[in-house]
């Protein structure tokens, strides 16, 4: 049996085990995404959206769709995947299943607690039906895949005028627990009127057992709210990740996704803003720091629907041994988005002779007084730039180290949380294999 005939039956264990929540609306939206999952199956390189990125040795094992038995962790264990330095809600989850031990979530104010609660209780029906799965990609048939399990997550609800006193964690933890795991994530995101939220998300695994995590994250930010969400992606290399991230903006909002990916066998990144409104900000910044076979796929879409807008996207990617990148960036600007500025980058170095990169930066512009702008570029290090360092008594390794961190780093300054630029600082000389000898 494939996997695909694997997950449409479990499906079926999945509703007559009556987590389907008959009574509302998420059953039928449920049923309709497995049922176009079943049409679409997993996609494969003949797609173009995936013309670089193959599924097949990741798809290829005999994944549990359900954890056989709840497992609990130390937090001595996990602390240093938190970003402990700092005071903050945690939203944590344990092969899937959510860790009130671990977890530090409230309803003061603003909800920040679990999907499963959101679906069951009557007061978050309102929120369910206007936001749940109303932007994302129907047309993506790993997004169905996960809508139609969606039952767990962090589900965050600022209202008007709140600003977050700290910042909230979304930890995901995989125990090894099964040889074989595929877990579903789904987090929803909604951010009111004039409130200000921060959110950092990470798919962890404890073992070095096979896990794939196929992860939905839909983010709505209304009028004059500002969002910075941070992703680290620092896995297993028998860790895979593909990460869906949906977010529709208001008038005069600032949204912000922030990727950083340092680890895992293979990643997927699909990023997509969405514009309903005037006068707002949208920012993609992306970091990828890749050896052995590792793949990154960074997938992004700007919709630009109004006028007076403005996008900045920028991806750089150091890829070393046979490691491998992918960026695929698309801008759109409507005929009636007058006064767009649009910026997109995408930088990187291989200092492998086995790494490549694939990049296809895209503009599709239907409006005539714009300003637009995308670019790529592709090379090695500066020769010139390591004989100067190495003369001035510096040796190669820290030279060559110190020249891929300067060119990182514009994306580290976009971090604005200090401690955790403290810690992506880190997490990137360990990846370089040197000491930098210095802390931002």
């Amino acid at each position: 049996m494939s996997l695909q005939d694997k997950l449409v039956s479990s499906f079926m264990v999945f509703e007559n085990q009556g987590k389907l929540d008959l009574d509302s609306n998420v059953h039928d939206i449920r049923s309709e995404a497995i049922s176009a999952f079943e049409k679409q199956g997993f996609p494969t390189k003949k797609d173009e959206e995936w013309k670089y990125t193959s599924l097949k040795s990741v798809l290829n094992h005999d994944y549990s769709v359900f954890p056989s038995k709840d497992s609990t962790i130390e937090f001595k264990d996990v602390k240093k995947y938190f970003v402990h330095e700092i005071d903050a809600y945690k939203v944590v989850f344990i092969d899937g299943v959510y860790s009130s031990y671990l977890s530090s979530t409230t309803h003061d104010g603003y909800d920040i607690c679990l999907m499963s609660s959101a679906f069951k209780k009557p007061k978050y029906k309102k929120i369910i039906d206007k936001y749940f799965n109303k932007i994302s990609d129907k047309n993506n048939s790993v997004t169905n895949l996960n809508t139609a399990f969606s039952i767990e997550g962090a589900f965050i609800n600022i209202p008007k005028n709140v600003v977050l006193p700290k910042p909230i964690q979304i930890l995901n933890f995989y125990t090894g627990s099964e040889k074989e795991i595929l877990l579903q994530p789904r987090n929803l995101v909604v951010v009111g009127k004039n409130s200000q939220v921060q959110i950092i998300e990470r798919h962890q695994s404890l073992s070095s057992n096979v896990v794939l995590t196929n992860t939905v994250t839909e983010i709505y930010a209304d009028k004059s709210s500002i969002i910075d969400y941070y992703k680290i992606q620092n896995d297993d290399e028998n860790a895979s990740l593909i990460d869906n991230t949906y977010v529709q903006q208001k008038e005069h909002s600032v949204a912000s996704v922030n990727v950083f990916s340092f680890g895992g066998k293979l990643t997927r990144n699909n990023i997509e803003f969405f514009h309903e409104g005037e006068h707002l900000e949208s920012h993609i910044n992306g970091i990828s720091i890749l050896d052995k076979k590792q793949h990154v796929d960074n997938h992004t879409l700007i919709h630009h629907k109004f006028p007076n807008c403005e996008s900045f996207e920028l991806f750089k990617g150091i890829y070393d041994e046979s490691s491998t990148g992918v960026f695929n960036g698309k801008v759109i600007v409507d005929q009636e988005a007058q006064k767009t500025n649009a910026f997109q980058q995408n930088n990187n170095i291989l200092i492998g002779d086995k790494a490549t990169i694939n990049a296809k930066p895209q503009l599709e512009i239907f409006a005539d007084d714009v300003k637009c702008s995308h670019g790529c570029t592709i090379g090695q290090l500066d020769e010139s730039a390591l004989f100067y360092m190495q003369s001035r008594g510096i040796p190669p390794k820290e030279a060559k180290a110190l020249l891929l961190y300067a060119f990182g780093n514009e994306v580290v300054e976009k971090i604005k949380i200090p401690e955790l630029k403290t810690r992506i600082t880190k997490l990137i000389a360990n990846k370089l294999n040197v000491k930098l000898g210095f802390e931002m």
